[in-house]
């Protein structure tokens, strides 16, 4: 039996999706140990009899994916390690050896966190309500010693398979000559670029802050934040790079920007992808959640697919995907999820998808991407508020003779004249409230903000 644990401790570091906190102070090696035995005791009850094991290059991830690996073989399981690897790549991992998997790293955060990032065999999620309560509870009891002998451990570099299977998904074989700007963030793109990308004979690629560094010299990992987009948006205008691309730190998800340096919303992306399925397999269900673009949805019915919405977060995502058969699903946060990729999300996909579509047709990404762009957007907007329920409930009183109508998914939908429509939903995590707005022109989505900012802010 490992030491019991506060349920205050434990709650703080899992969270609704993964296992993330500060090194040291939350998460160390003894921690992870004991979430790699409760996390293999629940796999083995499930038929599991190994678990593969990657991280990214933050300084803390070798020696705390090595603690967890030490805890899942003192359950009598067996560990394949692959080292160095993106997210979407221990997905692939998982996907292909049939086993569950856990990835070290801590994603966008900053350096001084890390954190883990759990999946079923073939890449099926793991979230707060399919396993990481139980492991919540395990770890506040104390995790149960196992009687049988340790498993064994063994390493298998999967790169090369891993690339081989992403470009066998996207036909580039045809495509004209294209350059290509990647800020990689000193994250884990700068190691699965190369071995994606580098090898296409019409790709030149022009690379920036490929060295794997987990103290994030240059700028944070994270795309998501227009302040971290800058260097790739000068890079993209001095080359005369048809394109640019940046990945976050675990580089699961990709951001692009057009010829002329200026950022590609993930929406639009996500219809892109769409039509292409959809070209591939007619009538397929399109997943995206509730404050993705109106246009996906509008773009999936023109096309005769079926759009799903869902909630926001992978583990609802993915869940859908595998109800519902869903052929590619998108997020605004550049998170994108294949069937061909057994429902998990991979932003390297997503990128050779835009590539190919590119790369079909001569003419610039903002020529490209125009026609999925019908609507103007105001991108999330966080509020440190006291009490979310209460502002969210005054907002929704002062648009109550102007909503057509309101649902509750997620937070709280309100649907307004001429597809014009807000979201509000509080943070899992911290006292925010998390505003969307969209609307046909970006006058409409500045008046919204500011009438909504004014009543949550007040």
């Amino acid at each position: 039996m490992t030491v019991a644990r506060s349920a205050e401790f434990v709650n703080a570091v899992i969270k609704a999706y993964d296992v993330r906190g500060v090194v040291g102070d939350q998460i160390d090696a003894e921690f992870v140990r004991d979430v790699g035995a409760s996390f293999a005791r629940l796999m083995r009850a499930e038929g599991a009899n190994r678990i593969v094991i990657g991280h990214d290059m933050r300084d803390s991830s070798p020696e705390l994916s090595a603690a967890f690996a030490d805890g899942v073989l003192g359950q009598g399981l067996d560990v394949v390690h692959i080292g160095l690897a993106s997210t979407d790549q221990l997905y692939f991992a998982s996907g292909r050896l049939d086993c569950p998997g856990a990835m070290f790293t801590a994603s966008h955060n900053p350096a001084r966190y890390n954190g883990i990032k759990l999946c079923r065999a073939k890449a099926l999620p793991v979230g707060q309500d399919t396993g990481l309560a139980a492991i919540k509870n395990e770890l506040v009891d104390g995790v149960p010693a196992y009687p049988g002998e340790r498993g064994s451990a063994t390493e298998s570099n999967l790169l090369t398979e891993y690339a081989d299977f992403l470009r066998g998904l996207v036909d580039l074989g045809d495509i004209r000559r294209l350059t290509i700007a990647v800020d990689a963030g000193n994250g884990m793109g700068g190691y699965t670029v190369p071995a994606v990308l580098g090898t296409l004979p019409q790709v030149t690629i022009v690379p920036l802050y490929f060295e794997l560094d987990g103290t994030f010299p240059n700028h944070e990992a994270n795309p998501l934040d227009p302040a971290n987009l800058v260097d790739l948006q000068k890079l993209v205008r001095e080359s005369g790079a048809d394109i640019g691309l940046a990945f976050d730190g675990d580089a699961d998800r990709c951001f692009v920007v057009d010829e002329n340096g200026d950022p590609v919303a993930p929406s639009a992306i996500t219809a892109l992808v769409a039509e292409r399925e959809l070209a591939k397999e007619p009538g397929a269900v399109i997943i995206h959640n509730l404050i993705t673009s109106r246009a996906v949805p509008e773009l999936v019915h023109e096309l005769g697919g079926t759009p799903v919405r869902t909630r926001v977060g992978h583990s609802f995502i993915k869940q859908e995907m595998a109800a519902t058969g869903a052929v590619f699903g998108g997020e605004h946060s550049a998170h994108y999820y294949f069937r061909d990729f057994w429902g998990a999300d991979s932003g390297m996909l997503a990128a050779l998808h835009v590539l190919a579509a590119l790369g079909e047709k001569d003419r610039p990404v903002s020529e490209l991407m125009a026609s999925y762009a019908t609507y103007a957007a105001s991108g999330e907007i966080n509020s440190t508020v006291a009490d979310a329920e209460e502002r969210t409930l005054a907002v929704v009183d002062a648009f109550a003779d102007r909503a057509h109508s309101v649902d509750r998914l997620d937070g709280v939908t309100v649907q307004l004249a001429d597809n014009a429509w807000f979201n509000l939903r509080a943070s899992n995590t911290e006292p925010l409230l998390r505003l969307n707005v969209e609307a046909r022109s970006a006058e409409e989505v500045d008046a919204l903000v500011t009438e909504i900012l004014s009543i949550v802010r007040s």
